[in-house]
């Protein structure tokens, strides 16, 4: 994937785990969009780890968004965690 692609996969994939995690709260564009991209890597990553999948097949593969989407949300909840605010607003 090039990186206008990168961008938008995270922005999307950012904003759909700050609205699972966060309810209403966001970090500011540029924050979610860092949120998706590195959610996106570490998802890649654990999914490599886990389930020993080679490689994302592409921006529009469905795999490679809920992948994404996952590590985000993994990693916002981690943040939270370590940070002692509460992940998830009722």
């Amino acid at each position: 994937m090039g990186i206008i692609a990168w961008i938008v996969l995270g922005l999307v994939v950012g904003f759909l785990a700050e609205k699972i995690v966060n309810g209403s709260d966001s970090h500011g564009l540029i924050v979610t969009t860092l949120i998706g991209i590195v959610g996106a890597v570490f998802g890649g990553w654990l999914a490599t780890k886990l389930f020993h999948v080679d490689n994302i097949n592409g921006f529009f593969n469905l795999s490679t968004w809920l992948t994404a989407l996952a590590g985000a949300v993994i990693l916002l909840i981690a943040y939270h965690l370590v940070t002692g605010r509460r992940a998830i607003h009722h």
